[in-house]
């Protein structure tokens, strides 16, 4: 019987290894051409060519010193890009004014989910001259999630602390800051375009590094999701940063955002000076400085959009 059972065993590792193992990496190669096939139908032949044109400093291993990795890079772009371009049918006004060295991209957060990131990225990488691969500070808690973190560090998102953003913009990088943080993704629908306290380290980063900022208005995700109230306690014990009343999920695929239409405006950009160990009175003074002129970006693009869908 155990003769049997590892004659069985044989036969199977060697289908596993022999026959098995070439079939999937077939079956992947034919999902990767295709996938490439459709990104040229999608985004144009030049994707590739913009990608090429990103410098990324890459180490002996293939990828950066944060783990960005342009293969992985690529096709988590041409998801974006998808949205940006067919789902959100995004409208971009400004982007030329974003400078093409390194340069804080501070703009309102909201929706539930982080799609504004997404497509704020993808408007860089697509719309921007030259085109820029966005970094965004995570929080350090996405760390624990099982494949999140290597997906997030392949892809160029790095953990928020002030280490790795001061090197990511000695290096020249565009990085990108909500500074409402989860307060401001987890709005409801009745506070939608009421923006939120900002966060300080945004400011004394800029100072620090004599960075430009570049306010940027997000005018779409808050309808995404119409969220009716948060269930805090049901949030802390499920450990989750909000817990959003959402009635379209109980729709058929309402799963999904809705289409609003999204539109991003850049702003002129920004720049401070001081002293970035100064009190957080003086710090906050010249937070609310860019909190004001997003707020105004924004103010200005809802009197001028007629409707939130086209």
């Amino acid at each position: 019987m155990l003769d049997g059972a590892a004659r069985t065993l044989g036969r199977l590792s060697t289908f596993t290894t022999r026959e098995a193992m070439p079939i999937a990496r077939s079956a992947f190669s034919v999902a990767r051409d295709g996938i490439d096939e459709l990104g040229i139908k999608l985004l144009g032949r030049d994707f590739e060519e913009r990608l090429r044109r990103v410098p990324i400093p890459l180490g002996s291993g293939g990828v950066d010193p944060f783990g960005l990795d342009p293969s992985w890079a690529k096709y988590a772009i041409g998801g974006a890009a998808f949205f940006h371009r067919f789902y959100f049918r995004t409208i971009v006004s400004g982007i030329e004014r974003v400078p093409a060295s390194r340069v804080l991209l501070i703009a309102n957060h909201s929706g539930q989910i982080p799609m504004d990131g997404v497509i704020i990225a993808a408007s860089m990488f697509l719309d921007a001259e030259p085109p820029r691969i966005v970094r965004s500070m995570v929080e350090k808690w996405s760390q624990t999630l099982p494949f999140v973190s290597t997906f997030f560090s392949r892809v160029g998102q790095v953990v928020g602390v002030p280490e790795n953003a001061r090197r990511l913009l000695e290096l020249g990088e565009a990085i990108l800051v909500f500074p409402e943080g989860v307060r401001g993704v987890t709005k409801t629908f009745a506070e939608r375009y009421k923006l939120t306290d900002f966060g300080l380290g945004f400011m004394r980063l800029a100072l620090e590094t004599n960075t430009p900022i570049v306010p940027v208005a997000v005018i779409g995700a808050e309808e995404q999701y119409v969220s009716l109230g948060n269930l805090h306690r049901v949030a802390k014990t499920l450990h989750l940063p909000s817990f959003p009343i959402l009635p379209q999920l109980l729709v058929p695929g309402g799963v999904l955002p809705l289409p609003t239409r999204y539109r991003l405006s850049f702003g002129e950009p920004m720049r401070f000076d001081g002293d970035p160990d100064d009190d957080d009175a003086i710090i906050e003074e010249k937070v609310l400085r860019v909190k004001a002129t997003i707020q105004s970006m924004l103010n200005r693009g809802l009197k001028e959009r007629k409707s939130v869908f086209w």
